[in-house]
């Protein structure tokens, strides 16, 4: 699909899955009209919904904007809950109340990683996960009465209806090969980006974000930074300068682990070897001796991983002895335009739940 191996047989094989695309293309069309028709019913939470997403395969940065934008509504005085389907754990798609704000109530085992990582990163966000997120949604207004909600990975989740539709595009190749699975890395067709209201573009240099013809939608730009390393048991943060001249080994398990070793490398860090596992990796002992086995033949003074990961570290912190995590926070590049539009769209939430609050005591 990248355009590595051009042979016939590969020619061939991807000859083949362009045609198996386009009923696949077809169908996600028919989708999107059905909802944006009304002949597929969708729901409207009574709170603001800011949805983040992407239509690529692939991390984009969702966590990492999903946090930025709850740091900055919590930062506002805002109550906020994030809805997450919960990949990769053993409760998938069940309705669960993952952090009610104060403490996290169900591990990352059960609820995944994502919504674990959110829960620590962010003090005081509200996190709940189930596959219909207009129920998980219902939860979380009986339970936990947020002001804002933010619909992590949504774009294609339209049966709740947002108030806002963040698509996040990656600068590097927004689009990937510009093919729909399951010939390229697109999960919808770009027609899709009709639905936005801001596309924001991830990864991007200050010097350098893409012009991209006929896109027709406010645009942001942003940065992924790391901020430094903690270490996996706990303690004090430390500079990555502090770390020079020591022989590293990184490992992850997330979308794009040769871009988190690619950063680490640029912050200074000597990476002798490194580790990939595939996204939403679930830790036992094989993969931790794996890890473990690599540190030593590399004779690594200390390993770091990702926030991702570190959440399901903790049963193992004894056998891995010295390991750092790695901060990756979102650094917007333009964010009055982002922060903008996140505050007229609490403001309105609030007009209406006024509104709302005057109807139901005149009937009263």
């Amino acid at each position: 699909m990248d355009g590595k191996r051009a042979g016939w047989k590969d020619r061939l094989a991807l000859a083949g899955l362009r045609l198996a695309s386009l009923p696949y293309a077809l169908a996600l069309r028919a989708r999107a009209l059905g909802y944006a028709s009304g002949l597929i019913p969708s729901h409207r939470l009574p709170r603001p919904v800011i949805s983040v997403g992407n239509i690529t395969l692939g991390g984009t940065g969702k966590t990492p904007t999903v946090a930025w934008l709850a740091s900055y509504l919590i930062g506002r005085g805002k109550k906020v809950a994030v809805l997450s389907r919960g990949y990769g754990g053993s409760a998938e798609g069940e309705l669960r109340i993952v952090s009610d704000g104060k403490s996290l109530l169900v591990g990352p085992e059960e609820a995944g990683d994502e919504p674990c990582l959110l829960a620590r990163k962010v003090p005081g966000l509200m996190v709940v996960t189930g596959a219909d997120r207009y129920r998980a949604g219902l939860l979380a207004l009986k339970e936990l009465a947020p002001d804002v909600f933010i619909l992590d990975d949504g774009f294609q989740h339209l049966k709740l209806k947002r108030d806002l539709n963040l698509l996040l595009l990656d600068c590097r190749r927004p689009f990937g090969n510009e093919r729909v699975l399951p010939a390229g890395y697109l999960r919808e067709p770009k027609s899709a980006v009709k639905r936005a209201d801001l596309v924001l573009f991830t990864r991007c240099q200050p010097d350098g974000a893409p012009q991209l013809a006929n896109l027709d939608k406010p645009v942001c730009h942003s940065m992924h930074r790391l901020n430094g390393c903690a270490p996996l048991e706990g303690g004090e943060p430390r500079a990555f300068a502090e770390l020079k001249g020591e022989r590293a080994m990184a490992f992850a398990g997330i979308a794009d682990p040769a871009g988190f070793f690619d950063s680490l490398e640029k912050e200074g860090v000597q990476l002798v070897t490194t580790l990939a596992f595939s996204d939403h990796i679930c830790y036992g002992d094989a993969e931790i001796a794996a890890v473990l086995r690599l540190k030593k033949a590399s004779r690594s003074t200390f390993m770091v991983t990702t926030e991702k990961d570190a959440v399901k570290l903790a049963p193992f912190k004894e056998q891995l002895g010295t390991v750092y995590v790695a901060r990756l926070d979102l650094e917007p590049l333009d964010a009055p335009l982002l922060q903008g539009m996140v505050d007229r769209l609490v403001a309105n939430g609030q007009a209406r739940a006024l509104e709302q609050k005057k109807g139901g005591d005149k009937r009263a």
